[in-house]
């Protein structure tokens, strides 16, 4: 194992850095949550990773996605966060995929190919056909659930979607899973009350890039990064957990 993860395996051991380097996990989203997600499984050792998102880079990303700089501004998402995942591990393969995850382009993804699936993304429709897709192919899944118009970091918790609460996304979830008869799915969730964001001129336009928002959402450099870190460190004690 390469010097560079020797403190992660003072922590885990060399089997189980064996196992992240052997992992393959498909992150959907790249932005304030995903990108920070990607960051931390390259650091972390994970051999390769799956990028799935369509948007490119824009001036209003800056605040908050760890790929967003001056430097990669109108680039695709997955290629920034590729080149990034590079610098840090050159190693690790990286496959991307400039596609939005929807019902309509799901059957592009073989999900027994994974170990793990990251769903960072902000259609309901999507994040269901995720669920149902990874649960299909017995694959472990861990969703984000809303971060927009928040700034307590410190209220996400890890859960069970049956134990969420507040949390608006997370109960349209729970809905929706129940309908398809989806018992379980691992998320993160801020307990945290959404707040209403300031009206400022231009925010109507700014960020939304080619997904379709009612609304754009508010938001800072701490809460979805909180997020996506958390999720990574999931992922990572479970793809390093002892199989029995």
């Amino acid at each position: 194992m390469s010097e560079q993860f020797i403190r992660t395996e003072m922590i885990f051991g060399s089997e189980a850095m064996e196992r992240l380097y052997g992992a393959r996990v498909a992150v959907f989203g790249v932005g304030g949550v995903g990108g920070h997600v990607v960051e931390a499984l390259a650091r972390s050792g994970v051999g390769t990773l799956d990028l799935v998102d369509n948007d490119t880079v824009c001036l209003s990303n800056i605040n908050r996605q760890i790929i967003a700089t001056h430097k990669t501004l109108g680039q695709y998402k997955v290629d920034a966060a590729a080149e990034r995942i590079k610098e840090i591990n050159p190693n690790a393969v990286v496959n991307t995929y400039r596609t939005f995850y929807l019902p309509e382009t799901a059957d592009q993804f073989d999900f027994t190919r994974y170990d793990y699936v990251v769903d960072a993304i902000d259609t309901v429709s999507g994040k269901l056909m995720l669920v149902e897709q990874a649960q299909a192919a017995g694959t472990p899944i861990i969703s984000s659930m809303g971060t927009g118009n928040k700034i307590d970091p410190t209220a996400f918790e890890v859960a069970d979607i049956n134990e969420t609460s507040v949390c608006p996304l997370a109960r349209v979830m729970r809905r929706e899973l129940k309908k398809r008869g989806i018992k379980k799915l691992k998320v993160v969730y801020s307990r945290e009350e959404a707040m209403t964001p300031l009206e400022v001129p231009g925010s109507e336009q700014s960020g939304v890039g080619s997904s379709s928002r009612r609304q754009t959402p508010a938001s800072n450099a701490f809460v979805p990064a909180v997020a996506g870190l958390i999720i990574a460190g999931e992922v990572i004690k479970d793809l390093v957990r002892e199989k029995h």
